[in-house]
């Protein structure tokens, strides 16, 4: 089932929680924008497509409890509802996509405030089927470089829970299993929120594909081993020149895999890119809370001195020239990436 859905009937915004998972598989509910906002935060759900979409129901949500008669009145409701939307969560550029999206279909709109509200419905709508059908763009370009036999890390969750469903890096790794190729996950467990191992291997299990969780600094170790092939991640935000911010850890990984000679491939779509950032230091980068990295428990007793303090920045940024390539629905784009991709956009 999908990630996020609209429920027609109910009038409400469904959402799969992923903060309890895999013990605990539950649907939440949302009738207004505020706590789809906090949804978002709070990481009920979480990966940057499946943000966007949250973002477009939420905007279309906004517009269905406006009291607006008229559409001006309507588009001053719905720009303070992007700008809480927006605020949710800072690095990962589908949100602001949406959002923009969702105000530029309202701008000008020629209809009555009704038509507006079932306008921006279908689009949010279309935004998240569109995902799904580029998701599985990217797989088949991305199925196509990995071999029969290969072992895989995966850092964080890219499968159909971080997608409205089927997923970027974790898809392009299922797509590969669906061809019938032999495959093999390293699973980053991914601290401090641990979405590989909860959210990945859940969804692995799903699929039927091999895998091991490893500890988060264990990959450079199995790639010296030479029991690595490739690597495969995500993106919550690509600049012009290719650099990308991804889940915290992303970096390391990376400059390990380069130094081993093991290709690692980032895997996003077109509207992940930020072509108004030239580079990566650019991208905002957000700390989250330290209790996320505090609260670790060892036999039930805390691991950290009670008096500790944490950083816990959620992403970190890998330079260009550590990724062997961009996987997006428009092909595999290879060095020089702004050109490239360019030219991709162009075809």
């Amino acid at each position: 089932m999908r990630t996020i859905t609209w429920n027609d009937e109910d009038h409400v915004i469904e959402m799969i929680d992923q903060r309890i998972l895999p013990r605990e598989f539950k649907i939440n509910t949302y009738d207004n924008y505020r706590d789809v906002a906090e949804a978002i935060r709070s990481m009920v759900i979480r990966g940057a497509p499946a943000i966007g979409a949250a973002a477009a129901f939420g905007m279309a949500m906004a517009a269905f409890n406006s009291e607006a008669s008229t559409t001006d009145g309507l588009l001053i409701d719905l720009k303070n509802a992007g700008e809480v939307l927006n605020k949710s969560r800072p690095t990962a550029v589908n949100l602001s996509w949406a959002v923009r999206r969702m105000m530029g279909a309202a701008d000008g709109f020629k209809g009555s405030a009704d038509e507006l509200r079932q306008h921006l419905l279908s689009l949010s709508k279309q935004i998240a089927d569109e995902d799904v059908e580029i998701n599985k763009r990217m797989a088949e370009y991305g199925a196509a470089l990995i071999d029969d036999g290969d072992h895989v890390v995966h850092h964080c969750n890219t499968g159909a829970l971080a997608t409205v469903d089927w997923g970027t890096a974790l898809g392009v790794i299922r797509m590969a299993h669906e061809q019938g190729k032999k495959i093999h996950v390293f699973v980053d467990e991914t601290r401090p929120r641990l979405q590989g191992a909860r959210l990945t291997a859940w969804e692995l299990e799903q699929y039927g594909i091999s895998y091991d969780v490893i500890t988060d600094n264990s990959s450079g170790y199995l790639m010296r081993k030479g029991l690595v092939q490739k690597v495969f991640f995500g993106a919550d935000r690509v600049a012009a020149n290719g650099d990308v911010a991804n889940k915290i850890g992303t970096y390391m990984l990376s400059l390990a895999a380069y130094d081993n000679g093991i290709p690692a491939y980032c895997v996003c779509p077109v509207s992940t890119v930020d072509f108004e950032l030239d580079r990566g230091s650019l991208i905002p980068i957000e700390e989250r809370e330290e209790a996320e990295v505090l609260d670790l428990t060892l036999m039930g007793k805390s691991v950290a001195p009670e008096s500790a303090t944490a950083r816990n920045p959620a992403f970190d940024v890998t330079p260009h020239r550590l990724v062997s390539g961009w996987v997006t629905e428009k092909g595999v784009i290879y060095s020089p990436f702004k050109e490239n991709l360019q030219a991709a956009l162009e075809d």
